[in-house]
């Protein structure tokens, strides 16, 4: 485990959040679904009969709903997901001279960021992308958004799946601490819609698309009337195969389909609520109590936004009867599950209310397992 208490003078100065401009309601999502699983179990019926194929399930928006919490999902294309003869986004490739899709997403959250921090490109000394999944190998999309910004300096992307925003943000403490940066750009652009099954009912309502951005920089060269200074960061990884992606280049030296069965996102759901729900509220509860404070002295959770039960369970178990929406606010309700951006989105849209001394902890978990959090504290400058 990895718990980190950080000299004073580290704070967070500005958050982006760039949301796509095409929504998905559940009902529009099972509509799709349900038609590609009339028609799959009828064209299939003689080897579905003979228990060759497995029948398609149908879907209600009421079933999502209560699995999830989730309503309306994001996403960058909604065309190709709610045709039952694709379901599947569609996204055109384009030129290597051309700015990415992911690399664009995350361009957009940047600059709102560096808006609201008051920061220009020749301000930052590094830009760190994470994300659950990235469209590329290399060139590091982190390098294509510092050129985009015309930042000098350096860029790199790292993964750990739904933690990789809270595992993104420490590397970004490390280098200030380090000095090897001064101020960092964190980058999240979760572009998570082309890796789901929108034909599995068990999955295909997770997921949206989206982008958020965070400045990371020293006190001392904050431009902003307040920052929420960073007291300590903590990591925890543990080895599970409850949420699994298979998707990989090596599926052409196996001779498989790389899209094939078991190949996108797939999670054992019930393990993980059962075995994330406690690590999770025990790993919070101990970082504050390291820093010198208890749970309910913490003035806001942005928790994961994975799953309504989730948050909601392990929101009792750190504030007791004191738990509210006020205090872990939610947002997977509009925004569905958006990989290691949740906390970020829910930071970013539930912080300015606060008065000056409020304390809040930022928190991801996910695939690994892993566990990121950082504890914070509302500064003036």
């Amino acid at each position: 485990m990895s718990e980190f208490q950080l000299p004073r003078g580290i704070v967070i100065s500005g958050t982006g959040l760039w949301t796509p401009p095409e929504a998905i309601s559940n009902e529009e999502l099972v509509e799709a679904l349900n038609a590609h699983a009339e028609k799959f179990n009828r064209e299939h019926a003689d080897a579905i009969e003979s228990g060759q194929v497995k029948a398609k399930s149908f879907s209600s928006a009421e079933f999502i709903e209560k699995a999830s919490g989730i309503k309306n999902r994001y996403v960058i294309s909604k065309e190709g997901i709610l045709d039952p003869n694709r379901m599947r986004p569609y996204l055109p490739e384009r030129a290597d001279d051309e700015l990415c899709l992911q690399a664009e997403m995350g361009l957009n959250a940047a600059k709102l960021a560096l808006e609201k921090a008051n920061k220009k490109p020749e301000d930052i000394d590094a830009v760190i992308v994470g994300a659950s999944y990235m469209q590329r190998a290399y060139p590091a999309i982190a390098i294509e958004i510092q050129s985009a910004l015309g930042i000098d300096g350096f860029a790199f992307d790292m993964e750990v799946a739904c933690s990789s925003a809270t595992f993104a943000l420490q590397r970004a403490v490390d280098a200030i601490c380090s000095g090897s940066a001064k101020s960092v750009l964190v980058i999240n652009p979760e572009l998570a819609s082309p890796q789901i099954d929108f034909s599995d009912r068990d999955s295909h309502f997770i997921f949206g698309d989206v982008a958020v951005a965070t400045v990371v920089e020293r006190k001392e060269s904050c431009n902003t009337d307040s920052a929420w200074e960073i007291l300590g960061t903590k990591a925890k990884t543990v080895f599970s195969n409850n949420i699994r992606s298979n998707f990989s280049y090596t599926a052409r030296a196996a001779d498989v389909d790389p899209f094939g069965e078991g190949k996108l996102f797939r999670q054992n759901g019930r393990k993980v609520f059962k075995e994330v729900c406690p690590m999770a509220a025990a790993h919070l509860e101990s970082q504050v109590q390291e820093l010198g404070f208890e749970p309910n002295e913490v003035n806001r959770w942005w928790l994961h936004q994975a799953n309504i039960n989730m948050n909601l369970l392990i929101a009792k178990k750190l504030m007791g009867n004191d738990a509210s929406p006020e205090r872990a606010p939610i947002v997977l309700d509009q925004y569905a599950n958006t990989g290691c951006a949740g906390s970020i989105i829910a930071f970013n849209l539930h912080n300015d209310d606060l008065p000056l001394g409020s304390k809040g902890v930022i928190c991801s978990f996910g695939a690994g397992y892993s566990i990121g959090s950082l504890a914070l504290e509302k500064i003036a400058v």
